[in-house]
């Protein structure tokens, strides 16, 4: 059995569905697994969300990443719940965004509740909609455990949740794949380069201006994860100090 072009995670190239429905953000992470998924040909359908995010800029990456990739891409309105989710750094401007290295603390200010079941709740829809045969996101063991929809544990439930939720109208053999669950963020850029990413098309910054800022956690956690990997890192910071 031929290996896929996922090479470390070793997935089986005759297991990667046909047509896959996959939640792009356009972070760095999603773009990496999005360029994986077509190199392993299979036909993406690319998802994104407006839910009011502070950094509504990656919505222009995810469709830069499309495009390049043929893909078909929607943008999918959440905005009318940003007032709802009060509390986090992302969709609250009363929140601060976190500067320097993430601790489980101060990460607690970037929790979404829920974000990623919302996100792959109207995935799997379309998935079953269009008949294709998975659903992916890019959630990776460098997610902190403070986030419970980037634990494996969240991967397997929703799995098989999904099934259940759509016996007898799914594809056989319908899955959901969080491909990059065993692996750091590092990692994901190394595979990245190996599929010539061009890692310019991804947003990462919390703080949603013109520019990386290279201060909040995410910048960090981008930067050290390009030269953890001995990567050439593309992204223009407003400054290289840690906060």
């Amino acid at each position: 059995m031929t290996t896929s072009a996922l090479g470390a995670l070793s997935v089986p190239a005759d297991s990667i569905p046909r047509h896959v429905v996959l939640v792009l953000s356009g972070g760095l992470d999603s773009t990496v697994l999005a360029y994986r998924l077509r190199a392993d040909g299979a036909q993406l359908t690319a998802l994104s969300f407006d839910y009011g995010q502070r950094h509504r800029r990656e919505l222009e990456y995810a469709s830069r990443t499309a495009h390049r990739l043929g893909a078909e891409h929607h943008v999918i309105d959440l905005a009318s719940i940003t007032g709802l989710l009060t509390g986090s750094a992302l969709t609250d401007r009363d929140v601060t965004v976190p500067d320097g290295h993430y601790t489980d603390l101060s990460m607690r200010a970037t929790v979404v509740p829920n974000r990623n079941a919302l996100m792959l709740d109207i995935a799997v829809a379309v998935a079953v909609a269009r008949g294709a045969g998975a659903v992916a996101f890019g959630a990776h063991s460098g997610d902190h455990p403070i986030y419970p929809d980037c634990r494996p544990a969240f991967v397997s439930a929703y799995r098989r949740m999904a099934q259940l939720a759509n016996a007898g109208f799914a594809v056989d053999g319908f899955t959901v794949l969080a491909p990059f669950i065993g692996l750091a963020k590092s990692d994901i850029v190394t595979i990245g380069e190996q599929v010539n990413v061009p890692f310019g098309d991804s947003w990462s910054c919390y703080k949603g201006g013109d520019v990386h800022c290279g201060t909040c956690g995410t910048c960090v956690e981008r930067r050290e994860a390009f030269a953890l990997a001995r990567v050439a890192d593309p992204t223009a910071y407003l400054t290289r100090e840690v906060g």
